[in-house]
């Protein structure tokens, strides 16, 4: 698979097979994604990897947090920010209600929107996830350097045959997860990130996920 292929074919997986990935696969990619670009080479990224009983065990106590404080608890930073609007809030609403179709939830089904966000507390299936967190005083330019190591990351996922989906929502219970990390008060808990083989017949994982035309976002000068 060539690099246009592997972005072409990543998405976020919502629905994933139980096979396991083999610890051996996980490290090569990691080791590969070491070659990521940062800002002054500071590789500002650091991560746990859970499998197997460590990811049931953490996931059991955040679906406990959940049901005790289901609008977050301990968050550290915005995962969206208050302002949001034009396109962009459009997009954001535009591909839930498509993913929400493709599970034939309708709007007015709270329960079933409900049970499918409990879903991420799953991992949705996938075996194997991956907590980044960095430095306290790391600043944008740092955080961006972290979402360049998890799309390259992402993309030699694919390369692999295996396939990902990003989750900011673990951020809701921020302290709390670097509490079951043994995360120090020095650093700050980003996200997770599913990894697994997506199962190939759902139709979570099939619907049409458009993108802004490359005219209404980019502007071409001296061309």
């Amino acid at each position: 698979m060539n690099v246009s292929e592997a972005v072409a074919t990543r998405r976020s997986v919502r629905d994933f097979l139980p096979d396991p990935v083999p610890l051996e696969t996980i490290r090569e990619i990691l080791a590969k994604a070491q070659r990521a670009p940062s800002g002054g080479n500071t590789q500002p990224w650091n991560a746990v990897v859970l499998t197997g009983e460590p990811l049931a065990e953490l996931t059991a106590k955040i679906k406990a947090k959940a049901q005790s404080a289901p609008m977050g608890e301990g968050m550290e930073y915005a995962i969206y920010p208050s302002g949001l609007e034009g396109r962009y809030e459009q997009q954001r609403r535009a591909v839930g209600q498509a993913m929400f179709d493709a599970l034939g939830i309708g709007r007015e089904d709270g329960a079933g929107r409900v049970k499918q966000m409990m879903r991420n507390w799953d991992s949705f299936g996938a075996p194997v996830q991956i907590f980044t967190y960095c430095r306290t005083y790391m600043g944008p330019p740092q955080w961006s350097d972290m979402g360049m190591w998890l799309q390259t990351v992402m993309l030699l996922l694919r390369e692999a045959g295996l396939d990902s989906c990003p989750q900011e929502i673990w951020a809701m219970y921020g302290r709390y997860m670097r509490e079951l990390l043994d995360i120090g008060d020095d650093y700050i808990f980003f996200t997770g990130m599913a990894v697994g083989y997506r199962n190939p017949d759902a139709p979570v994982n099939n619907f049409a996920v458009p993108r802004v035309e490359i005219d209404d976002a980019i502007r071409f000068r001296g061309f």
